[in-house]
């Protein structure tokens, strides 16, 4: 069996709606959310997050859902900044982000930013984290705007991105 893959051949593992809302987005977050296997713990995580949200927008589901829609939608990074090494020194090049990544990581930072904050439950920080990024504030929005002002202030260097 080839340990490489071949050029030009990805292969991106089908994944299926949840049960609960058959929404694939959801189904990604609780896989991320997994933590040594325990997918029920982490389908807890995120339901408890889900109806913290159903309860702010007064009961409605599709509200809610919506919200994280655009909680979502303001975590993911366009662009970030890469090392790459030219002549004795190395320089940080924004480059685009691919759409598989970037979903990756505004996942990531929104799970790394609902840790630190302060609430009992981990359903309840990451429902308030998801709560204060549709709004485009929180931890995880701040990351993606760091991201980017990194990405600006080396625009100089984008030429190196051959």
């Amino acid at each position: 069996m080839p340990r490489r893959r071949k050029e030009g051949v990805s292969f991106v593992r089908p994944i299926s709606p949840d049960p609960r809302y058959g929404s694939e987005l959801i189904e990604k977050f609780i896989n991320v959310i997994m933590w040594r296997g325990k997918k029920n713990a982490a389908r807890t995580i995120m339901y408890d997050a889900i109806d913290l949200l159903i309860k702010k927008s007064n009961g409605d589901k599709e509200k809610a859902l919506a919200m994280l829609d655009r909680a979502f939608e303001q975590v993911i990074p366009l662009v970030e900044v890469r090392a790459r090494r030219v002549g004795g020194s190395v320089y940080q090049i924004p480059t685009e982000v691919n759409r598989n990544r970037a979903r990756a990581l505004g996942m990531r930072w929104l799970i790394a930013a609902a840790k630190v904050r302060s609430n009992k439950t981990m359903g309840g920080r990451l429902g308030e984290e998801i709560l204060e990024a549709s709004q485009g504030r929180g931890g995880a929005v701040k990351k993606r705007t760091d991201v980017h002002k990194m990405a600006e202030s080396n625009r100089a260097f984008s030429h190196y991105s051959w």
